[in-house]
């Protein structure tokens, strides 16, 4: 495409008007929209009077201004941006319903160039949640015989996409005793819960953990962390707060790396781009009924977690790849650095190829998931096809420290055995310095300092933890997508492969048991349907915009 907009060519590969553009802030825009809000925020100890100024969480607020930046950015927009053909405008895609398998494989690249500038960009929960809350809505109401929970999303839909919103996604409850179910809880408040309704709206209180980017948010989307039961109706509940709402405490960590010093004449990478977390506390927070998308509905808080989990592990893949992209960037650059050359060494190429095949393998499974995506048929949205998201998950997560074990091997020790960047100014040794960690005589010390310190910076200090675990346990354990692979996969399918190879003829369903013999639960399909040829595209669907940004040559 060559105009800076999407129109609904994009979207649907059909010839129609150009959507018109929504309001789109800039990262400046963004930085002030903040100003309008005054959240309880506590940072190290200490009450944030202004959370658009406070250092501590400027990396977290740069990071997400690089997504309302790059839509803005007419190389990037036919990517950032996407057409809602049902309102008739453009949107950031970060805020997007997935129309198409198309969207799913521009939302998955639009992620990745996201992170590849920022190392984890966060914003991207926004799509996972609202594409989730559109399927629920949907749902409900095809339970209910009604229309009111898709309008009042539609309502919700349309405030944040014409206010290029950023949204908190308030999932993970505090959780309390795992052997325990929410409403056995000792204290109730370790999951959010409704303690009371009234004809304006509901009130909630308890604790939501492990909130990605809270502080410096529009509003939180509320939403229940598991499957509950009836006993657990209470518990059930999710809604729209704004991030100052009364009643709401935010309890932050930084982020990135903001206290750190400041290199002279190169920042630290997590000192400019970083990420903060907060818990956040519910003490009997008001939320008016127009904000209350479900609650009491125990019986569709699985199809919300469901949702959430396989749109958001999609979009993890993407992130990840996209700081899989740092480190191969790096990680040559620092080969170069020492003189050497991966493409005449076998040590160092074999190394540098298992890093990127690790990068574009469980990138690979994102760009099945899109291909393979199915459309919603009550919410019209399309999911992203859940094995391959699983496994694709799966793989980040369990591959992470041995991305950052090849980038330390291709890289040395020199990353973490570096004297002080003080040092690179004393006068008494700085000269001394500058000619004994030289390397390759064309690149100056300097520079070969700064990308060893880039290295360390995202795989060997606290910031590298951070992406450590937050790979492995964002999005879900590896348990849980584990169990989501088993429970989705059509093992009843190869299993009747061989069976008819073998002429075995032992699947014939018995008397009671259309879908097979129930003694074999083991080897039957746990999701009738889910086989492989219903996700397949369709013709004409639509495809990704051009060539893949991050794959573009210079």
């Amino acid at each position: 495409m060559n105009a800076a907009l999407p129109d609904t060519v994009a979207a649907t590969g059909q010839p129609s008007t150009p959507a018109l553009p929504a309001r789109l802030m800039s990262s400046a825009d963004y930085r002030e929209s903040l100003r309008r809000y005054k959240p309880v925020v506590y940072v190290d100890g200490q009450l944030i009077d202004s959370v658009a100024d406070a250092p501590s969480l400027r990396p977290g607020i740069n990071a997400l201004g690089v997504s309302y930046d790059f839509a803005l950015d007419a190389a990037k927009a036919p990517l950032m941006l996407a057409s809602n053909t049902a309102r008739g405008i453009t949107v950031n895609r970060m805020l997007h319903i997935n129309e198409s398998a198309g969207d799913l494989l521009n939302k998955l690249e639009a992620v990745r160039i996201l992170c590849q500038e920022t190392g984890c960009a966060q914003r991207y929960l926004a799509h996972d949640a609202l594409n989730a809350l559109a399927q629920v809505s949907a749902r409900l109401d095809d339970a209910t015989g009604s229309t009111e929970h898709r309008a009042r999303f539609a309502d919700y839909l349309a405030h944040v996409q014409d206010g290029d919103l950023s949204l908190g996604i308030a999932m993970t409850d505090a959780k309390g005793d795992r052997s325990k179910r929410p409403h056995q809880q000792a204290n109730p408040d370790t999951y959010v819960h409704v303690v009371e309704r009234n004809s304006k709206g509901i009130v909630i209180a308890g604790t939501k953990a492990i909130v990605t980017g809270a502080p410096y948010m529009h509003e939180l989307l509320v939403m229940p962390s598991r499957q509950m039961g009836q006993a657990d109706a209470d518990f059930a509940v999710c809604c729209a707060v704004p991030i100052d709402a009364p009643g709401l405490t935010l309890i932050s960590r930084p982020a990135g790396r903001p206290g750190d010093k400041v290199e002279h004449g190169a920042p630290l990478f997590s000192r400019k781009y970083g990420q903060s977390t907060a818990v956040c506390v519910f003490d009997k927070v008001f939320v008016p009924w127009d904000r209350v998308f479900f609650e009491g509905a125990w019986e569709h808080s699985h199809v919300l977690t469901y949702s959430y989990a396989t749109h958001h592990r999609h979009s993890c893949i993407g992130a990840r790849a996209g700081f899989g992209d740092l480190l191969i960037g790096a990680g040559a650059l620092m080969c170069e650095a020492n003189g050497l050359n991966p493409g005449d060494t076998a040590s160092l190429r074999d190394p540098m190829v298992e890093l990127i095949k690790i990068t574009e393998g469980f990138y690979a499974c994102g760009v099945a998931a899109s291909v393979y995506g199915t459309r919603d048929e009550l919410a019209g949205n399309f999911m992203p096809e859940p094995v391959f998201s699983n496994i694709g998950k799966l793989l980040l997560a369990t591959q992470i420290y041995d991305m950052h074990r090849l980038a330390h091997e291709v890289s040395g020790g020199l990353i973490v055995a570096l004297p002080g960047p003080d040092e690179d100014h004393n006068p008494a040794t700085a000269a001394t310095l500058a000619e004994v960690l030289r390397a390759n005589p064309a690149v100056p010390y300097d520079k070969r300092i700064e990308v060893a310190r880039f290295i360390e910076d995202l795989t060997a200090s606290y910031q590298g933890g951070w992406y450590s675990l937050i790979s492995l346990h964002g999005g879900g354990s590896p348990a849980a997508m584990k169990q989501e692979i088993w429970r989705q996969y059509p093992v009843g399918d190869k299993v009747a492969l061989v069976e008819r190879l073998l002429d075995r003829g032992v699947l014939a369903p018995t008397d009671g048991a259309p879908n097979g013999d129930n003694s074999r639960a083991i080897t039957k399909n746990r999701q009738p349907g889910k086989c492989c040829d219903t996700g397949c595209t369709a013709p004409g669907q639509a495809i990704m915009v051009d060539l893949p940004l991050s794959r573009k040559a210079d």
